[in-house]
């Protein structure tokens, strides 16, 4: 069935479901820290072949990366390369809850950001110190020199601006949050997030290839149909493990913080993604209790799943969020990382000489997407 993917300026709710429809999480068009996609021509080939047109996380930095100037203009030129194959495409950067500070500490604040804010330039660096929330750790995201965020500073609100801003002027069209509610911890009313979301708006309806972006985050309990600051909302699917039957799982309604319950699955369009967080200290065995699968995160327990129970699961898990939220959807895996193993990603890819460890779910993926 066509579809329509045309917007500018604005996005009707038909276009938003239409292009989440069609979402993949794909991390490594850019940077991905410092590591990015050497199968990205073929890459590209296959999320054309699918149907894809909402390529999620394919911009990013968690802890560390090589400097910006270097890592925006690669995705620009890269996010350049991608439009050619498909002008349709949205490319979607994430700004997350995790700041690292030889990262910020070395990151030059541009002219443009102050006088965004109503200050006057400075020739300085970003500070990590003046951004980060107080009372936590250096080392709170599982290494040193690392720390969240505090929205309501104006040095963290300048940095999640910046980014996004330079993100837009490469080509992405969506900007991921991240955390935002303990980002915001400090701003229970969301007036500071508020702030910097307007901010980024206006800067997209000016710069930004189609003049709009698509903003969402991880908001579970907090967004509602009469708010405006998110497009959609996006959260890990949550798997439910079958203890008798090894290695597999199922969706089901009010299972932890899932998004399948009235409050949050009905309220707004959703993504459901393949989420990665690490695996727990009894990998293969099963604790419905815990946030894991089968003792891994969601995109490891895929990756270790065989071909044809990875076939039968992406058509199960798009039946069953289809049937039961008239705009809920699956975000495909395409490529992303992996919680140990011979490789760093698990990639979708048909397995060929351009991608010899492809797991092969692209035709599954494109069957998927054929029919919704």
């Amino acid at each position: 069935m066509q579809k329509n993917f045309t917007f500018d300026g604005s996005i009707s709710r038909e276009v938003l479901n239409n292009y989440l429809s069609r979402a993949v999480t794909h991390c490594g068009l850019g940077y991905d820290n410092d590591v990015y996609s050497d199968t990205f021509e073929d890459d590209l080939r296959m999320l054309k072949n699918e149907g894809a047109k909402f390529i999620g996380r394919a911009a990013y930095v968690w802890h560390h990366s090589v400097p910006d100037r270097e890592g925006f203009a690669f995705a620009k030129k890269r996010l350049a390369r991608g439009h050619e194959i498909d002008p349709e495409f949205i490319f979607q950067a994430c700004v997350f809850e995790c700041i690292y500070r030889p990262f910020v500490s070395r990151t030059p604040v541009p002219a443009y950001v102050f006088e965004a804010f109503g200050l006057v330039p400075e020739d300085r660096c970003f500070s990590f110190d003046a951004m980060k929330l107080s009372g936590e750790p250096d080392d709170v995201w599982g290494m040193p020199q690392t720390a969240t965020p505090d929205i309501t500073r104006t040095e963290a609100q300048m940095w999640f601006f910046y980014r996004a801003a330079e993100y837009i002027k490469a080509g992405c069209e969506a900007i991921h949050l991240g955390q935002v509610c303990r980002i915001g911890r400090e701003d229970p009313d969301f007036i500071c997030w508020k702030l910097v979301i307007d901010k980024i708006r206006r800067f997209a309806s000016i710069h930004a290839r189609r003049h709009y972006v698509l903003i969402d985050a991880h908001t579970l309990g907090w967004l509602r149909q009469d708010d405006t600051m998110f497009d959609y909302n996006a959260f890990p699917i949550r798997l439910k493990e079958i203890p008798d039957k090894p290695m597999q799982c199922v969706c089901e309604e009010e299972y932890l913080d899932s998004m399948f319950n009235p409050r949050d699955g009905l309220c707004r369009p959703f993504l459901v993604e393949f989420d990665n967080f690490g695996r727990s200290a009894f990998p293969g065995i099963p604790d419905p209790s815990s946030h894991f699968a089968w003792g891994y995160d969601e995109i490891t327990w895929f990756s270790k799943c065989d071909a044809d129970y990875r076939t039968q699961f992406l058509n199960y898990i798009t039946d069953w969020v289809n049937e039961r939220y008239p705009e809920g959807w699956v975000q495909m895996p395409s490529r992303r990382c992996l919680a140990g193993g011979s490789r760093y990603n698990y990639s979708a890819n048909t397995r060929s000489d351009a991608c010899p460890h492809g797991w092969s779910d692209e035709e599954t993926i494109k069957s998927v997407f054929g029919r919704t």
